[in-house]
């Protein structure tokens, strides 16, 4: 329960608000209702799917460790973050420059996206969510760093990393190039999409 309340902690810690200038079509005033209302929306849809994931990955790793969690993964993750896109009406997605799952592979402007939040982390930059006007919608991007637990399946292979583990990882997820990471490194970000 405190490590689930501490990732809780964490997440908000790491979603904090921006702001964005207004398009010469609409008022001020509009545009920062409109803009903060998406920002608040994929804050709040991003913590419902990161505590629903957490806590289903937590519960299959107290059941069976990094095999059961990679297996877990592998099988429910995806269908979970199905039903919580039709819930909030939304694509979700976890996307990084090293995906585990090839099907996570991040689209041209959310690569765009992450080589900024690269760029602002080696810089040691505060990385903050934003938004994105799309041609139809809006997308909400957030930062994902790597919290100390998740080294057991993305760290150093040999160190945080179980070999023996890796290599069920490896027999899930042959393209795999989600590892050597360490607890705070930037491992990615939250993409949603609202659409119009």
């Amino acid at each position: 329960m405190r490590f689930f309340v501490l990732l809780q902690c964490m997440f908000f810690c790491l979603v904090s608000c921006t702001q964005d200038k207004p398009s010469k079509s609409e008022k001020p005033s509009e545009k920062k209702t409109a803009h903060r209302d998406y920002m608040e929306d994929g804050k709040k849809i991003a913590y419902n799917t990161f505590t629903t994931l957490s806590s289903n990955l937590q519960k299959a790793m107290k059941e069976g460790g990094v095999p059961n969690a990679a297996k877990y993964c592998n099988l429910a993750a995806s269908s979970l973050v199905d039903s919580l896109e039709q819930i909030h009406h939304v694509d979700i997605k976890r996307t990084s420059l090293k995906v585990r799952n090839q099907n996570n592979k991040p689209t041209q402007r959310e690569l765009d996206q992450l080589n900024a939040y690269q760029k602002q982390f080696d810089a040691k930059e505060k990385l903050e969510p934003s938004l994105q006007q799309l041609e139809k919608g809006m997308a909400f991007y957030a930062p994902i760093h790597l919290m100390d637990l998740c080294q057991k399946c993305h760290g150093k292979v040999g160190e945080t990393l179980k070999s023996e583990d890796y290599a069920i990882i490896q027999d899930l997820y042959p393209d795999d190039e989600a590892i050597d990471f360490v607890a705070g490194d930037l491992r990615g970000m939250w993409s949603i999409t609202f659409k119009q």
